[in-house]
């Protein structure tokens, strides 16, 4: 696979919500970085866009990864937010849908299995990433990889969108890591 281009890439994160964060393991960690890579996309202007299961129970995105004036925020009840949204089709074509959620194994794993079903190339950050259960994270990560997947890190992600230290971005993504 090639590596990832802030002009090709499309960062999702699902399912981020107020009510299931306190229960994901490690959750305040998988945060963190699902935080860095939001900010990172919006430094080098990826396209990004959130989803939400059922936000009138579970609750909106945190404050902390809040959708911001222009980006995109769906709204549904499957776990695969693919049918339900269009999620697929509403991404642009050719590019490669960077994912970070919860829970990994239950709309995150619907969801990539449906991105890749529909065609699309998807690329799962693994930090970035957790579910209640560690077990069914490490199960979920696998099962994704093996149907087609990239398993990746924060890191990986943005220094692959930085490209280089010549990126005019790269003194403030670093800061984001460091």
């Amino acid at each position: 696979m090639p590596l990832l281009s802030v002009t090709s890439s499309h960062l999702l994160l699902i399912d981020f919500q107020a009510r299931l964060m306190p229960a994901i393991a490690g959750g305040a960690g998988v945060v963190a970085q699902a935080g860095k890579l939001l900010a990172g996309a919006r430094i080098m202007g990826v396209a990004r866009s959130f989803t939400e299961q059922i936000p009138a129970k579970l609750g909106h995105t945190i404050a902390d990864l809040a959708a911001q004036k222009g980006e995109e925020v769906l709204a549904k009840s499957r776990f695969d937010a693919c049918p339900e949204t269009g999620l697929a089709t509403r991404i642009a074509p050719g590019h490669r849908i960077v994912v970070a959620g919860c829970e990994a194994h239950v709309c995150v794993l619907q969801t990539v299995l449906g991105l890749l079903d529909a065609g699309r190339e998807v690329v799962v950050v693994e930090d970035a990433t957790g579910s209640r259960a560690p077990d069914n994270r490490a199960a979920a990560l696998a099962r994704m990889g093996r149907a087609g997947a990239e398993i990746v890190t924060t890191e990986m992600v943005l220094f692959e969108w930085l490209g280089g230290a010549d990126h005019p971005a790269f003194r403030e993504v670093i800061g984001l890591i460091k």
